[in-house]
């Protein structure tokens, strides 16, 4: 897999961070100061320069219009995301195939159905034999091993175990579930510690194992973390063919933002993602 690379472009009346990203085509803005205007023309020369597919922009809620007049589509939003104040996914698409979607309705019946679930009741421990632990440096290779054996495709190299240590010295928090020695599920926190805000992602569970629901432990020890660091926007990014991650989401809290478009190539294609939010400091009172 072809890893990606951070660019830093400074005009004279704006800077903008965005990360290329050439294994699923497309370009990522993550952050932005300045003229809304030569951003968003910076944004896209880069994109066209860089050969992408899709031009994603994570924008503040007082340039919606503006990205709309410069032919961006909304497709989700994160509460919170910064520092308190809203984040908006705008995206660009560059060619007709990867702005077509043939699961739109599909993907609208399982979030109608998701959210005419019951609330759950508190969840079940599994048992004695499932170990919660806190993954560190030495188990990136068993993590690596994990990751490989249930994604045919992800959306990064998580199947490397240099990789995985390389995001853990970045802040990235995992959280797995071992069994007989054996790491079975696991789950990360990927912190944001400039805006406060984290992304809880690269779930995975082995097939043998999903009976006793350990993903929804494995986000709410998640959670705690970020709670315990102050970190109280939470957010996850789910296949929006999966009945049952969006499912579990739902159950534990959170709320359905939206849907991003044809983003990212993971199981076996390329798909569209849901977009799911939680304000950590007000299920903490609530609790």
């Amino acid at each position: 897999m072809q890893q990606g690379s951070t660019f830093l472009i400074n005009h004279s009346n704006c800077l903008l961070e965005a990360y290329n990203d050439p294994w699923n085509r497309r370009i990522r803005v993550d952050d932005y100061r300045g003229s809304i205007d030569k951003i968003l023309e910076k944004a896209g020369e880069l994109a066209v320069s860089e050969k992408a597919e899709k031009l994603i922009v994570k924008a503040r809620r007082e340039h919606f219009t503006r990205l709309l007049e410069h032919g961006f589509r909304f497709e989700a939003s994160v509460d919170g995301y910064f520092l308190g104040s809203d984040g908006w996914f705008f995206s660009k698409f560059y060619t007709s195939e990867r702005k077509n979607n043939l699961h739109w309705v599909t993907e609208d019946e399982i979030i109608k159905n998701v959210y005419h679930l019951k609330e759950p009741a508190r969840a079940v421990m599994p048992p004695k034999d499932y170990q919660p632990v806190k993954l560190q440096r030495g188990d990136a290779p068993a993590l690596a091993s994990l990751y490989n054996q249930v994604f045919q495709i992800y959306p990064t190299p998580l199947n490397d175990a240099g990789y995985i240590e390389k995001t853990m010295e970045q802040g990235t928090i995992y959280y797995g579930f071992v069994c007989n020695g054996e790491i079975v599920s696991a789950a990360s926190a990927e912190v944001n510690n400039f805006y406060k805000n984290a992304e809880l992602t690269d779930c995975a569970t082995l097939k043998e194992h999903r009976k006793h629901g350990l993903m929804k432990h494995l986000l709410a020890l998640l959670e705690d973390h970020l709670l315990k660091n102050s970190i109280y926007c939470a957010y996850s990014i789910a296949r929006s063919l999966s009945f049952g991650m969006n499912a579990a989401l739902f159950q534990l809290g959170y709320a359905y933002r939206g849907r991003l478009i044809n983003n990212c190539f993971i199981y076996d294609k390329l798909e569209n993602m849901n977009v799911w939010v939680k304000d950590l400091a007000s299920s903490a009172l609530k609790g």
